[in-house]
């Protein structure tokens, strides 16, 4: 049987001349049922309509015969966006299915882009739909009276749920999610003027389940909670996904998961240097391959060009724009510090067909439809087999198109991540998104939050969080000293007034100061970065922001790029540069925080896949034989490493001996790992180290000679036993977990970061961030807050679990220790790197890397990195 909703929607369908995707019944089906759940689906398969569509049929069956007339409904769907650039789209593609209908909504935003006045009509009037992100979800929570906000609220949505997991963002849902179960009512409200209109029961019988065999079967009653619902791309861990999003309190037997399961048509193509031989052996910047790239560009209709850092996509712009004049006016480029009004019109002038090629960054990652896009770029590895799926999916943004990337290798051995791209998604390998747990920085904003509006009594709250697969594990004592926290200033800093925020009045835990209240709606979030400066022309208008760190370093005349535009810097004024134009054509590029993404684990997983298929001759991809010559070369110098082998290389010259280990497990394992083992040297003999690492190994330079053959025979060298305890000692980790306290101080409300356009200086937050860790480390080691920051620094900073996985695997291994006469292909990537290494010198960087090819007969040297840097002189050190 049809009901009058589902049969409305297929009218709708037909109208479009568009049939219904298997996946879209079968999620019609589930959420008519009342079901709460996960959609996966990938990008440009009509996610948004699968999930929107069948609340409306719901509303329409309510409504049967009045569905098309003006109701007092209140906010009944609740959408939430990682993203403010999604909303407008999906805004867009929402309101145009209501408007042909005929259900007379006003589908409405609330980010921080909306302005004042319409937040305010917002309160005045509620949307039946809004769609908003977890920042201003918490915001909308610290409202007076906010539960008459979510009364009557049906359903939540999750979009682009991955992005959000694994993240502190991702438990701001959790928590608001908590919330909304508690105060959503369980009965639709506001039937206006027919509140006698007879309207069948959602789910009181299965309708059309699709392909989903669990749900052609009895189900238990209408179930009239709340619905909750993601949708995610695909990740490694989408179950636990679905269970982070729901929580531990949902009913098991209302819990389904919808597959797309659409063939994406998917072309990848690697774009191989002419002559791989003399092609950069290290660099990240890749525009020896402009000419190629343009080729295709000009081929394609619209062309996204993605870049993995803004830096870069700011050189690639300027190099396309000298080289290649007549593409001025028909590309642009966007990425996340450009001014807002700046990338709205990009994506406008993309959406108009106007624009030939965008360069951009992980900005235009997520789901906003471009349809003109027919072709994506991506400059460099995304160092991750998701993300480059998620990237190559821009493109044919629409069912049944073919998505078509290209890969761009910045240097000879990344080919081989391209191999290892394409191998991934061909078997369906991707990423998981690991969930954070117990970050008590968010919950404590979260409790102060909630104390700002109607305030929180301790126990209910206490069960409330509980519910959260982020403080499942929450003991009563941890939150009884963050109720201690926020209300007496915990043990530290009882004596300090600001940091007593919350009072208890009996029992209601509330805050009544109005000045706290207000810095605290100021602070909601859980995005830090560097601190900003909004760039301005001299005759108005604004261009967007750049860090203070680079800022500080101009003096006026000097001129950099930015937002493609050549600029003069002019003066500094209440944290806004001043620019003019400039027509030079040389300029400094600005630089942002951030620094560069580690291969992940899966795709290292892949990379020595391949790498153990070169050893055994296998040349099956074309990315492997243009990289013929390169790995014959390693292995007539060194050794081509099977995945039973782990290969270390030896050698010695001016500087000392060089030891280089190739685990290919990822930057951040190799920072770890490279201190480990320096330090477990170090108990044989007694020496100083420098490091330097990248994705695929590291090296440990010495002004002594080590005796390596001797140390291998140690079963302990490579062992996991006491590997916290070496790793405290081979690292600094207090000032690991200090970095990290910043972060999580400015997130819990320790420091005030300034009222808008009266930010604090960036050097007076680290200080007294500093100082704070200092007197909790001296006066309270057992600190909720401490604690979790020398956590964050083993997870995050050092992958602890990825590397106590590494040293199993290479426990297992047949050691390969060659001693080499000078840098191999694998090696000298490395030691490039290694130039960072501290050092009075006069010769520039670039200067260097050519003696340095030179000396020791090294092909290949990373050109376009000389052509790009501008880094002199004296360069910092890592090391022990």
């Amino acid at each position: 049987m049809i009901s009058v909703g589902q049969q409305v929607i297929r009218h709708w369908y037909k109208q479009k001349n568009w049939e219904q995707f298997a996946f879209q019944s079968e999620m019609e089906a589930a959420y008519l049922s009342g079901f709460s759940g996960l959609l996966n689906a990938p990008t440009g398969s009509g996610k948004t309509f699968a999930l929107f569509l069948p609340f409306l049929a719901d509303y329409i069956n309510k409504y049967p015969n009045s569905y098309t007339k003006n109701k007092n409904n209140g906010l009944l769907m609740l959408w939430i966006t990682p993203l403010r650039a999604l909303t407008n789209d999906i805004k867009k593609a929402m309101q145009e299915v209501c408007d042909e209908i005929g259900i007379p909504w006003k589908i409405a935003t609330r980010t921080g882009d909306t302005p004042a006045a319409e937040k305010a009509a917002l309160k005045k009037k509620l949307p039946e739909v809004l769609l908003t992100t977890p920042e201003s979800l918490h915001l909308m929570l610290a409202q007076k009276e906010y539960p008459k906000i979510f009364s009557g609220l049906q359903v939540v949505v999750i979009d682009e749920w991955h992005e959000l997991l694994g993240t502190k963002r991702g438990v701001q849902v959790e928590l608001g999610l908590s919330r909304l179960k508690s105060v959503a009512g369980s009965e639709v409200r506001g039937a206006g003027d027919n509140q006698k209109e007879t309207r069948p029961v959602a789910g009181s019988e299965v309708r059309d389940a699709g392909d989903n065999p669990s749900l052609k079967t009895a189900l238990p009653a209408p179930y009239t909670s709340l619905r909750i619902w993601g949708i995610s791309a695909t990740i490694g861990n989408l179950e636990q996904a679905a269970e982070v999003l729901l929580g531990n309190d949902f009913p098991a037997d209302r819990i389904t998961m919808v597959r797309a399961n659409l063939e994406k048509k998917l072309l990848i193509k690697s774009i191989i240097p002419e002559n791989i031989e003399s092609y950069s052996w290290s660099g990240h910047i890749g525009i020896k391959l402009l000419p190629q790239v343009m080729e295709i560009v000009a081929k394609s209709k619209t062309t996204l060009i993605f870049t993995n850092t803004r830096s870069q996509s700011e050189i690639w712009y300027h190099a396309i724009l000298d080289n290649y004049p007549e593409y001025a006016g028909i590309m642009a480029m966007h990425h996340g510090s450009l001014d807002n009004e700046l990338r709205n019109w990009v994506e406008a002038a993309l959406h108009a067909e106007a624009l030939k090629m965008v360069v951009c960054t992980s900005s235009l990652d997520l789901g906003v439809d471009f349809r003109p896009v027919d072709t994506v770029v991506q400059v460099g590895s995304p160092k991750g087999v998701a993300r480059f799926m998620q990237r190559a999916g821009r493109s044919g943004h629409h069912p049944g198109a073919v998505s078509k990337a290209y890969f761009v290798p910045t240097h000879s051995l990344e080919l081989l991540e391209g191999a290892a791209l394409k191998e991934g998604i061909k078997k369906g390998i991707f990423e998981s998104r690991d969930p954070m747990l117990l970050t008590m920085d968010v919950l404590i904003q979260y409790m102060v939050t909630l104390a700002v509006s109607d305030g929180f009594r301790a126990d209910e709250l206490f069960k409330e969080v509980k519910t959260t697969f982020a403080f499942a594990n929450l003991t009563r004592n941890e939150f009884n000293q963050l109720l201690d926290f926020i209300t007496n200033g915990g043990k530290t800093l009882a004596q300090y007034d600001e940091f007593l925020k919350v009072e208890v009045e009996n029992g209601l835990y509330k805050v009544n100061n109005r000045r706290v209240a207000m810095r605290h709606r100021l602070s909601i979030g859980t995005i830090t970065s560097e601190l900003s400066v909004r760039v301005k022309w001299l005759s108005g208008g604004s261009l967007g922001t750049i860090e203070e760190s680079f800022v500080s370093k101009l003096k006026p005349g000097n001129t950099f790029w930015f937002a493609g535009r050549s600029l003069e810097f002019v003066r500094v004024k209440e944290m806004t540069a001043y620019v003019r134009k400039s027509n030079s054509t040389k300029g400094l590029i600005p630089s942002w925080n951030g620094g560069r993404m580690p291969l992940s684990s899966q795709l290292s997983a892949v990379f020595r896949d391949k790498l153990d298929e070169v050893a055994h001759g296998i040349e099956k991809d074309e990315e492997v034989i243009a990289l013929r010559p390169l790995f014959k070369l390693q292995e007539e110098l060194s050794h081509l490493p099977q995945s039973h082998e782990f290969l270390i290389e030896s050698f010695k010259s001016r500087e000392g001996h060089h030891l280089l280990f190739y685990p290919f497990e990822g930057r951040l394992v190799h920072e770890g790992m490279a201190s480990l083992l320096a330090y477990r040297i170090s108990r044989f003999r007694s020496a100083s180290f420098s490091i330097a690492m990248n994705d695929y190994g590291f090296e440990l330079l010495t002004d002594d000679d080590v005796p390596i053959e001797e140390i291998l025979e140690d079963t302990s060298f490579f062992s996991i036993n006491n590997l916290l305890e070496d790793i405290q000692h081979s690292l600094n980790a207090n000032e690991m977990a200090r970095r990290r306290f910043r972060d999580i101080a400015h997130i819990g409300g320790l420091v005030f970061t300034g009222y808008p356009g009266q930010p604090v200086k960036n050097k007076h937050l680290q200080s007294s961030t500093s100082l704070l860790f200092e007197v909790f480390s001296e006066y309270e080691p057992d600190n909720l807050l401490v604690r979790q920051a020398y956590n964050e620094a083993l997870a995050f900073q050092l992958e602890e679990f990825r590397l106590r996985m590494a040293l199993q695997r290479i426990e297992k291994q047949s050691i390969i220790l060659k001693t080499i006469e000078r840098p191999t292909p694998f090696a000298f990537p490395i030691m490039v790197d290694s130039l960072g290494r501290e050092k009075l010198t006069t010769e520039t960087f670039e200067e260097r890397i050519a003696k340095m090819a030179r000396s020791y007969g090294a092909e290949g040297v990373a050109d376009d990195e000389k052509k790009h840097s501008r880094r002199p002189g004296i360069v910092r050190k890592k090391g022990l």
